[in-house]
């Protein structure tokens, strides 16, 4: 049988290829080489979130009194938010399972191999198809750091199995997972440290504000180190993890029950015969595509972390979209400047478009407005002794570029920032939206006018 699409990896970008074409009429076929969801779904955004939201009520539990709240004996049962965070996943694992059933779509366990242009072969049979989409995912970086091989450590696979907490931690990179484990771990009273070699944690988002992060999580109790190099690591004779690091002030060791790595991803196109495929390159050995997320084999495209573009689920999810309606002969293409990031941190911290960073660097004039989330009523009725900060950008001729805010819900309403941004809104324009009362998102309202 003949698929018009095959889809290689069932995370965020393959599942909504596969419901997508399925739905318009297309014969699909799914390649997955373990569960459907993907890193997102099984090991990533969904059991952090899960986990993190935990963390997030014993915190404030243990912070009530303020509100008129008393909890004398506030306290949390490990075992028990592993078993929310494992039927969470599996709930929305049956979720996307059903949907795809809907989308008469093909579900094939198994490694699949590209044969050419047009054949996978998987399981001992061979499968022709029309169109091709590479979404096979990310995987974590293991950077050459000296004795690393000989001791026992965590990625976030580990972190998010722990049958029983370490009394100290040792994070290895400030990025989005190492910030998100450092807030539950810490929500939970671990002792946390975190080292990254950049001048400062959580590398492409807004560095004032993030800043500030890292000073409230100061207060916290939680060490960081920024600008800081992992020279190596050892194991002592009980088993506790020594960590070499150097900086400006010199050279030093820490040691902890437990480490952490979390230094990043990069795009997963090993295993499946890519090779297979003549796939023009860019200087840096990127696989070429366009903004329909084609290849230089136009019926071949590259979906989701694999083209290491973002590395985002719902930048996956839309480039996936855009793959679809390019099969479809729908006009569409994929606009990278309103992809809003969000660390799940307690408080939130999101951001959409452009930094100072990036304006400076790249020398284009802009206008900034910052104003205190305590500026948002609902903000002010719903947190005691914390602040946040909201800050937008906006070019010569005053559209929204860039927006960022640290307090919660960020996540909730940096979408409004991101649909501006990508509807190109004047700041006049934006201002004629009506924003409901009390909510924190009317601290936009506030930072116009």
């Amino acid at each position: 049988m003949n698929y018009q699409v095959a889809i290689i990896g069932g995370g965020p970008a393959g599942y909504t290829a596969a419901e997508k074409a399925g739905k318009s009429g297309l014969k699909v076929i799914l390649f997955e080489k373990e569960k459907i969801g993907g890193v997102c779904l099984n090991e990533g955004c969904i059991p952090t979130k899960t986990l993190l939201y935990s963390a997030k009520l014993y915190q404030q539990a243990l912070d009530s009194k303020p509100y008129g709240i008393s909890i004398p004996e506030a306290s949390f049962d490990l075992k028990r938010m592993m078993t929310r965070k494992n039927k969470t996943t599996r709930k929305l694992t049956l979720g996307i399972n059903n949907k795809l059933k809907e989308a008469q779509v093909t579900i094939v366990q198994g490694f699949a191999q590209i044969v050419d242009s047009h054949t996978i072969h998987c399981n001992d049979a061979t499968y022709p198809f029309d169109n091709l989409l590479i979404c096979t995912g990310s995987t974590s970086i293991t950077p050459p750091i000296k004795g690393l091989a000989d001791i026992s450590y965590w990625t976030h696979k580990e972190a998010l199995e722990v049958k029983e907490l370490p009394q100290s931690l040792i994070i290895i990179g400030g990025g989005v997972i190492g910030m998100e484990f450092a807030s539950l771990f810490n929500s939970l009273g671990v002792a946390v440290t975190i080292i990254e070699q950049m001048d400062e944690l959580l590398g492409n988002m807004d560095k004032e504000l993030t800043a500030l992060l890292r000073e409230e999580y100061a207060k916290r109790k939680l060490s960081s180190f920024i600008g800081t190099t992992v020279t190596a690591v050892e194991s002592t004779a009980d088993n506790r993890i020594v960590v070499h690091y150097e900086n400006s002030e010199g050279k030093h060791t820490q040691e902890a029950d437990q480490l952490l790595l979390s230094v990043g991803r990069k795009p997963q196109l090993t295993g499946f015969n890519l090779e297979n495929l003549i796939l023009d390159k860019t200087e840096q050995g990127r696989i070429k595509i366009n903004r329909q997320m084609q290849t230089s084999q136009p019926h071949i495209f590259l979906c989701g972390d694999a083209n290491g573009k973002s590395l985002l689920a719902h930048t996956a999810i839309r480039e996936a979209e855009v793959a679809i309606h390019t099969i479809l002969s729908k006009k569409d293409e994929m606009n990278y400047q309103a992809i809003p990031s969000v660390i799940y941190t307690n408080p939130e911290f999101a951001g959409v478009g452009e930094t100072e960073e990036s304006l400076n660097t790249k020398g284009i004039e802009y206008r900034k407005v910052t104003l205190p989330l305590a500026y948002s009523g609902r903000f002010v009725a719903e947190n005691e002794r914390t602040n946040g900060m909201c800050k937008l950008l906006f070019s010569k001729d005053d559209t929204l570029i860039g927006a960022h805010v640290l307090g919660n819900p960020a996540s909730e309403i940096i979408t409004l920032a991101a649909m501006a941004i990508e509807l190109k809104l004047k700041a006049d324009e934006w201002n004629k939206c009506l924003f409901p009362h009390p909510t924190v998102g009317e601290i936009f309202k506030e930072a116009l006018q």
